[in-house]
């Protein structure tokens, strides 16, 4: 039998070259971090948590430099996609309209010139990729991660959009991702906390998952994301961990070259099963490339212990050397690709004059007073995080003497509030209506006490009871689409 020997060295750099950690601090990376850059890591991942609330975009960038002057070949990256899901405006809310809004207005040309604003932003911040766009078609009304972060219900809506997106933004310098190969919008659960299953035929699978990612393909997206969910129709193995989806169906049926990326692996349906070794194996065997992780974890011991494991794998004969090291050379070269790109002209504003042109009123919903905002509150988005939300914080900065309430499913009777103030205008802020029952409830008894009370939908799907006859659609939890509802709302007040 002839044993092959391998270079330790170089082992460890195309290991540490597939992988993307996150990490603790907003000004400089740790030390662990630093040293691991300059041995070949090939990105990290940002967070709310790195994000400096009183520097705001200069700390980013100050941020990214350190971290490029610790490994000239590291990507950067963030999951910025707009609308519910930011991390460069964690603490106020997004500045653009998230998907959902975009999907509505159906204006392709507009979602390119959004992403290219977005796109120009995230470069001047020195990021070098972004997890965006969302290329789930939104095909369950019950599921409880992806809703308004998708373009919408129809598939070939949803493609066109992703494309416009990745062109967009990439014309900016700045790769875009196609989330969550090969569809998680039909599942009825979120794989941050299990293995959702996405149990349609094979047909429908085709035919309404995958027409966004070959759009995306064909628009040229820099990496493609996996999703941690289970197709039977495809694999018995999360999508993830699955030669069958990744080289199978993206890279030869659909002609995907690109870098291939995993969802975070502290989600559940990774970490809680074969855990974050094992599973860096597995997906590098069916045809990932880069591995993303540091959502919950975020030292230096975890990630030496996936390079352990695929450097054993590697020895072992588990994992060929050239599937590393063809993994590690797509990483590599994504970095080289996005040097060569000199931004495109830009023409500010985009998403500003998105959000007024797609968020409409029905009815006269003019308050002329100062109200009573109550927001309706959904529970906590994993993918999300806590985001400030809601229209209420904008009318208090347009009508003087705005009050405004937060209530929750286990809170006091919205009525007692109402009977608090009874000579105000009601406005009642929905968010999730179709994964929180409780809130047609809470509307239909609020309409009992005051029937002209304003409903503004933060949300998608809204049933037309819970909507009533004056209502504002803001298509998701923005701050830019908030503040153009708030701009109706407030149009008579004083």
């Amino acid at each position: 039998m002839t044993h092959i020997r391998h270079d330790p060295a170089r082992l460890r750099g195309l290991a540490l070259a597939t992988l993307f950690p996150g990490f603790e601090g907003r000004t400089a990376p740790p030390a662990w971090l630093a040293r691991m850059a300059a041995e070949g890591l090939g990105g990290v991942v940002l967070f709310g948590r790195n994000i400096d609330p009183d520097r705001g975009d200069a700390g980013v960038a100050a941020l990214t430099d350190a971290l490029h002057a610790a490994g000239p070949d590291l990507l950067v990256a963030v999951d910025e996609e707009g609308g519910d899901v930011t991390r460069l405006d964690v603490a106020h809310g997004s500045s653009l309209p998230g998907n959902a809004a975009l999907g509505v207005l159906d204006d392709p040309a507009a979602t390119e010139q959004v992403a290219a604003e977005l796109g120009s932003r995230l470069r001047a911040c020195g990021v070098d990729l972004n997890f965006a766009p969302v290329a789930d078609v939104d095909a369950n009304r019950h599921n409880p991660v992806i809703g308004v972060r998708s373009f919408g219900f129809d598939a070939d809506l949803v493609a066109r959009h992703v494309a416009a997106f990745v062109t967009g933004q990439q014309s900016q310098g700045v790769a875009a991702t196609a989330k969550h190969f090969p569809g998680h919008g039909g599942t009825t659960e979120d794989s941050h906390v299990t293995v959702p299953v996405l149990d349609e035929p094979l047909d429908v699978v085709r035919g309404r998952e995958l027409p966004p990612f070959e759009a995306a393909v064909k628009a040229g997206a820099g990496v493609v994301m996996t999703a941690h969910i289970r197709v039977p129709a495809l694999d018995d193995v999360p999508a993830t961990l699955s030669p069958a989806v990744i080289t199978g169906v993206l890279r030869d049926e659909l002609g995907y070259d690109g870098v291939v990326m995993t969802d975070g692996l502290d989600m559940h349906a990774i970490s809680r099963t074969v855990g974050h070794a094992e599973g860096a194996v597995l997906a590098l065997s069916a045809g990932v490339d880069a591995l993303c992780v540091g959502g919950d974890t975020t030292g230096p011991e975890l990630i030496e212990s996936m390079v352990t494991a695929l450097v054993d794998a590697v020895r072992s004969g588990r994992l060929p050397e050239r599937r590393l090291a063809e993994a590690a050379s797509r990483v590599r070269s994504l970095r080289r690709r996005l040097g060569d790109v000199t931004p495109a002209p830009l023409a500010r504003g985009a998403a500003a004059t998105a959000a007024g042109r797609v968020v409409v009123a029905h009815g006269d919903v003019a308050l002329g007073g100062s109200p009573l905002v109550l927001e309706l509150q959904e529970r906590l988005s994993f993918a999300a995080g806590r985001i400030p939300w809601g229209v209420g914080t904008s009318l208090a900065a347009r009508v003087a003497g705005t009050v405004v309430v937060p209530v929750t499913a286990d809170g006091p009777d919205v009525r007692r509030a109402v009977a608090a103030h009874p000579d105000r205008p009601v406005v009642v802020a929905v968010r999730g209506v179709r994964r929180e029952p409780w809130q047609v409830d809470a509307v239909s008894r609020l309409r009992a006490e005051r029937p002209g009370l304003v409903v503004v939908d933060h949300g998608v799907d809204t049933p037309a009871e819970v909507l009533g006859e004056r209502y504002v659609l803001a298509h998701g939890a923005s701050r830019v689409t908030a503040e153009a509802a708030a701009d109706l709302l407030a149009a008579d007040s004083p």
